[in-house]
């Protein structure tokens, strides 16, 4: 017996190239489904993207409140006797100390963005209500001024401040700093 070689491929190579390709290409299309469906849905990826609002339309005293990640904003315009009343306060008294001008952003002042879950039950104060004429959570009593600070009853904490950018005079981002 002979052994036939050849530099020329022959029929049998042709045949175990296609049924390769044939067979990676399968395969592919089988694993795909299963690699995509571990992406996160649509409304998840949404959930968590930077979040435009439009200032243009709340009017001065107006609290505006927003949904980003699912979770409540409150974006409050302040009028000057509210935010001389936020910038006047004893805040080195307060049960958790912070001047305003740490809560807002230099220049922007009439703009207060916090998050709007209350820091003691998580409940959703409601908006100039109380002795400070800024937040008052309903469920147990406590009392935020202006700026979202902590002033009465038992919440431990200010209403945590949300990341957001100026990205016009009229327009913030919220979820980028």
């Amino acid at each position: 017996m002979t052994a036939i070689t050849s530099e020329q491929p022959t029929r049998r190579d042709v045949l175990f190239l296609a049924t390769g390709a044939l067979a990676a290409v399968g395969t592919a299309s089988v694993v795909w489904p299963f690699v995509a469906q571990l992406n996160p849905d649509a409304s998840t990826i949404a959930a968590g993207f930077p979040l435009e609002v439009d200032l243009a339309p709340v009017v001065e005293g107006q609290v505006v409140k927003v949904f980003w990640r699912g979770q409540p904003i409150f974006i409050s315009h302040r009028t000057p006797k509210e935010i001389a009343s936020a910038q006047t306060a004893d805040w080195q008294s307060m049960r958790d100390p912070q001047p305003d001008s740490a809560r807002v952003k230099p220049g922007k002042e009439q703009w207060l963005v916090v998050s709007a879950i209350c820091t003691h039950l998580g409940c959703v104060p409601t908006e100039h209500q109380g002795n400070y004429d800024g937040w008052f959570c309903q469920c147990h009593g406590s009392q935020y001024d202006s700026s979202g600070r902590i002033r009465l009853g038992p919440a431990p904490a200010n209403l945590p401040l949300v990341p957001y950018r100026f990205a016009s005079d009229t327009q913030i981002v919220i979820g980028e700093m």
